[in-house]
């Protein structure tokens, strides 16, 4: 009698316990859903940001948005490892927004996977893994995964100048100096401060 008892209590706890899994599962899945509907809703936010480039397209948070100039017809060509280092900025509604943009200039593109990528002025716009607080620019002028990659300005030109002056060319060598061979030039006629 008392084994019966103490196994019905086990089982009931056991119950008890899975029936608050299954509401917390319920609760955890709905709170996923409003998630996804409210960014469904609102869109990806696009913004102007000013940078030593000038003003340039940037996420909402300040993450500096780029083109790359090997997308052709507004379709993008970056996947797999290039993704990875260059995560397209995607959304879930092809309504998108933006503040200091042009919004005719705002669209969308599908991906082969069938999401949805934010364009400007027909460019799919990407962020770079090494910009890690706003306003960097990491990524400005690199050649990687077979192309360039470039920021946008708000009229939607592809900016091509990077925020450091690029270095000057090194100035050309002097002629060597030529003498008539001593015995401490080698014979070649190059001196060498014998």
């Amino acid at each position: 009698m008392e084994v019966s008892r103490s196994h019905s209590v086990r089982w009931g706890g056991r119950a008890r316990l899975a029936a608050v899994a299954a509401g917390l599962a319920v609760a955890a899945a709905a709170l996923v859903a409003t998630g996804h509907a409210s960014a469904a809703r609102a869109g990806a936010r696009v913004k102007v940001e000013q940078t030593a480039l000038g003003r340039i397209l940037a996420t909402a948070q300040g993450r500096t948005l780029y083109m790359f100039a090997a997308d052709k017809h507004g379709k993008s060509t970056c996947y797999g490892t290039c993704a990875a280092f260059w995560p397209p900025l995607l959304t879930t509604s092809a309504h998108v927004v933006g503040a200091g943009v042009k919004a005719s200039l705002l669209g969308t593109t599908k991906r082969s996977d069938g999401k949805l990528q934010v364009t400007y002025n027909r460019h799919p716009l990407y962020l770079f893994v090494k910009d890690e607080k706003a306003g960097q620019t990491n990524g400005q002028g690199l050649n990687a995964s077979g192309g360039l990659w470039w920021v946008l300005s708000p009229s939607g030109s592809v900016v091509r100048k990077t925020g450091a002056a690029a270095p000057a060319a090194p100035a050309a060598p002097a002629p060597p100096t030529t003498t008539q061979p001593s015995g401490t030039g080698g014979g070649y006629g190059y001196s060498y401060g014998g």
